[in-house]
């Protein structure tokens, strides 16, 4: 019993120190400073898709009428210097606020995988969770609530139609064409108005973002003072000169739960 008061002690320096951490947690994440502008994070399921091993109802790539144009990834406030404020406040993402959206969400936002990803302060939830308290909840003073936050990307989404954009240039999808990069990169930057971004992987185009300013004007996603433009494309995307746009045939859905990891480390943003 000599140790009884010791123990005590203990545990209530345990639980201050959780306590003050989330205390700080919470400061670090209100003091973050103001975004500089949005990115439209599009992903294109024929890549994206290809490294689904496993089906599950939740993964729109085991549809059976799997998406065949760009899905939203998500709405990210970004800054200038390529870095991003995250999880800025403690609210949680609620269905009910979105439920007017879901026809919507579920043909244009899919989870393309499997699994629960990471929601902010250590939870786990489905992906637009993660959207929203990781992302969105970064978006004020433009977008303070979740359903506006939502319906945001959705008309930004469909206002600039790029898998339209693409296909009226010439780019559909297919497992053997491949397609010059800045052919691309034109035909886009010729309809919005502004540069996008690209990544790719193996040469095919994985993801597409368009950048906007805080009044959804269009705007470049790279400022560059002084580059050539073909500097300008090196800089501004992980492709090579020719890119591809792969059709991607879904597995068919099985009764098989094993869950594959939403994204990898370094691809979540």
């Amino acid at each position: 019993m000599a140790n009884l008061p010791a123990k005590i002690s203990l545990s209530a320096l345990l639980i201050l120190l959780v306590f003050s951490l989330s205390f700080l947690v919470q400061i670090q994440g209100s003091q973050q400073r103001e975004f500089d502008y949005f990115a439209l994070a599009l992903q294109w399921p024929g890549t994206f898709c290809q490294r689904t091993r496993h089906c599950c109802s939740s993964n729109g790539c085991c549809r059976s009428n799997s998406p065949t144009e760009f899905t939203i990834h998500g709405l990210w406030p970004d800054y200038n210097d390529g870095t991003w404020p995250e999880c800025c406040s403690r609210s949680s993402f609620n269905m009910k606020e979105i439920s007017s959206l879901l026809g919507e969400l579920q043909k244009y936002w899919p989870s393309l995988s499997c699994g629960s990803p990471s929601t902010c302060f250590g939870g786990r939830g489905v992906f637009w969770a993660h959207e929203w308290e990781k992302h969105g909840t970064c978006s004020s003073p433009v977008i303070h609530d979740e359903y506006t936050y939502f319906l945001t990307a959705l008309n930004l989404y469909s206002k600039y139609n790029v898998t339209g954009i693409l296909t009226e240039a010439g780019y559909v999808a297919s497992n053997s064409e491949k397609y010059p990069l800045g052919g691309v990169i034109s035909a886009i930057e010729n309809a919005v108005g502004a540069s996008p971004l690209l990544s790719c992987s193996h040469g095919a185009v994985e993801e597409i973002s368009l950048c906007f300013y805080k009044d959804f004007k269009p705007r470049d996603c790279i400022k560059i003072d002084s580059a050539s433009r073909a500097d300008l494309l090196a800089s501004r995307s992980s492709c090579p000169r020719y890119i591809s746009l792969p059709i991607y045939v879904p597995l068919s859905l099985r009764n098989d739960t094993a869950a594959v990891p939403w994204l990898s480390e370094a691809q979540a943003l």
